[in-house]
């Protein structure tokens, strides 16, 4: 399930950062918001499949809730900034965009870091029992 986690972060991140993109190609193209819109809502479906997975892989092993308060703040800011957008709250819905990015790409990291450390023990605790 942790697995499960990584992978929705890593989407959740890789779409704020198309989202920037889009955000370009929706000031140049006349038909640019088309994506931008789109990627918006698939980002927000996004967001809420990250919640559902957190509540997952917390509830069976009955480890720590921080993934599930990062879900849910997030899935709160990607609500505010679909609803800046939609009404075209510019000077909020560009600043948040960064931040987004910016938190989703710190806590994409940090469950990289915790994953790649709790691989590497389990061998060690392994042979350990072994003895």
């Amino acid at each position: 399930m942790v697995k499960l986690l990584h992978t929705t972060v890593a989407l959740q991140t890789a779409l704020v950062f198309v989202q920037s993109i889009t955000a370009g190609l929706r000031m140049t193209l006349p038909y640019g918001h088309v994506f931008h819109s789109a990627g918006s809502y698939a980002l927000w479906v996004v967001a809420v499949s990250h919640l559902v997975v957190a509540v997952l892989a917390w509830r069976p092993g009955g480890g720590s809730a921080q993934p599930i308060r990062y879900a849910a703040g997030f899935l709160a800011l990607i609500t505010a900034q679909v609803f800046a957008g939609v009404f075209h709250l510019v000077a909020l819905h560009i600043p948040l965009a960064a931040a987004l990015l910016v938190a989703s790409v710190l806590y994409l990291l940090r469950i990289r870091s915790t994953r790649h450390h709790s691989s590497h023990r389990r061998p060690e605790r392994a042979a350990a029992g072994s003895r």
